[in-house]
């Protein structure tokens, strides 16, 4: 039975894996719409999407969705899911084409994650010479990027920048440097990153 091309969905906040209080949203999504959102927290596994689709739920930006259960078969998902991009290795890294930045502290269950975004980091100390945007920059061009996949939640591809603890020391202390005083606040509990990855949206 193939897939209808409207569905009719609920959704509401989501707190921390618990249904929310808050009131219950009814829209209707195009079948389009529906697997756009499964495959930003999925990726394009036909298997993966099979199951979310079947059980009826997901999360996304923060909000449960949730709508009657669709039975799909692989081949069908398969067709549909030719429409979204895939990873591109061949594209060239260009730092200049970022629009936000993911630092990875730490490993193990002490590994965190940190999004800087360009208009965040843009903001700079008065009478800096460069803001925090243009620290991250540099460090880009300067090490090699390794092509790391496409990021269906943020539809952009993502380059891995690999640090040495001296080169992401530095890396910190340049951005809070050049930071205004409520990024120095905001950042003041990050640490080194060992990697960071450049979002740079498809186009």
């Amino acid at each position: 039975m193939a897939l209808p091309d409207q569905i009719p969905l609920r959704y509401t906040e989501d707190d921390a894996g618990y249904m929310s209080v808050r009131p219950v949203v009814k829209q209707t999504f195009r079948l389009h719409e529906l697997i756009d959102m499964v495959v930003s927290v999925a990726g394009k596994d036909p298997a993966r999407v099979q199951q979310i689709v079947r059980s009826g739920t997901v999360v996304y930006h923060g909000y449960r969705y949730w709508w009657e259960a669709l039975s799909a078969e692989i081949s069908e998902l398969e067709r549909l899911l030719v429409t979204f991009p895939d990873d591109d290795p061949s594209r060239p890294f260009v730092p200049q084409e970022a629009t936000a930045v993911l630092l990875e502290m730490g490993g193990g269950a002490q590994r965190a994650i940190a999004e800087i975004s360009q208009r965040e980091a843009s903001q700079k100390r008065l009478f800096a010479r460069q803001s925090p945007w243009d620290v991250i920059l540099g460090f880009a061009s300067s090490h090699p990027a390794r092509y790391e996949k496409f990021d269906h939640g943020r539809k952009a591809d993502l380059f891995r920048v690999s640090l040495a603890f001296e080169q992401a020391r530095a890396l910190l202390e340049g951005m809070l440097e050049a930071a205004p005083r409520k990024l120095r606040y905001r950042w003041s509990t990050l640490r080194p990153p060992a990697v960071m990855n450049v979002i740079a949206p498809r186009k």
